[in-house]
């Protein structure tokens, strides 16, 4: 079954990155585990490690033992990326990325923040890695979306991206519509 969110992170990195190698699900050789996406770009030497948790109704949320545990789960996530992208692409310019839709502020003395959860992730990874993780959330996320549509918009080939393929799809009609062309009442049934 296609992840959503996994093929909107590949649909970026290949169609704005320009990334012309894209693999989901990534199982690494050296650890358990997965990374969601990953996108490489040769010319520029560039590796885009993507984490994807696209979390609707609660927000970020991982839980764990009926915890929410979202320090630790993306502390771990981003510890195994960085280790995978500095032990086979240690020559490439190395973009880490955690892509959410919904992430939601709380009050600073709530007992589940996630905006605090995620300051900490990064002070953690940076400390331990010297390593920035780009936070593609909330309103950066919905600017990435809308980068997306404005490709698909001007684009006559068909894209590949089942994703890229229904903007398109959608821009296409919204402009031919306009036009007066699609009406339905062009059509009569007898």
């Amino acid at each position: 079954m296609i992840n959503l969110g996994e093929e909107l992170v590949a649909a970026y990195l290949e169609h704005i990155k320009g990334c012309e190698f894209i693999q989901q699900n990534l199982y690494t050789p050296d650890v358990q585990g997965e990374i969601d996406v990953v996108g490489i770009n040769l010319k520029t030497k560039s590796i885009y490690v993507c984490e994807v948790a696209i979390h609707l109704v609660t927000g970020l949320m991982y839980v764990t033992d009926r915890k929410t545990n979202n320090v630790n789960k993306l502390n771990d996530k981003f510890s195994k990326d960085i280790d995978y992208a500095n032990t086979y692409f240690s020559e490439y310019n190395k973009h880490f990325m955690l892509w959410s839709p919904i992430v939601k502020k709380s009050k600073a003395t709530s007992k589940h923040n996630q905006m605090k959860d995620l300051e900490d992730i990064q002070q953690n990874i940076f400390q331990k890695y010297g390593v920035t993780v780009d936070l593609i959330i909330n309103d950066k996320f919905l600017s990435c979306l809308h980068e997306l549509r404005e490709h698909a918009k001007k684009e006559t080939k068909e894209l590949k991206s089942p994703v890229l393929r229904l903007m398109q799809i959608e821009e296409y009609l919204k402009k031919h519509t306009k036009k007066g062309k699609g009406s339905s009442r062009d059509i009569t049934y007898e």
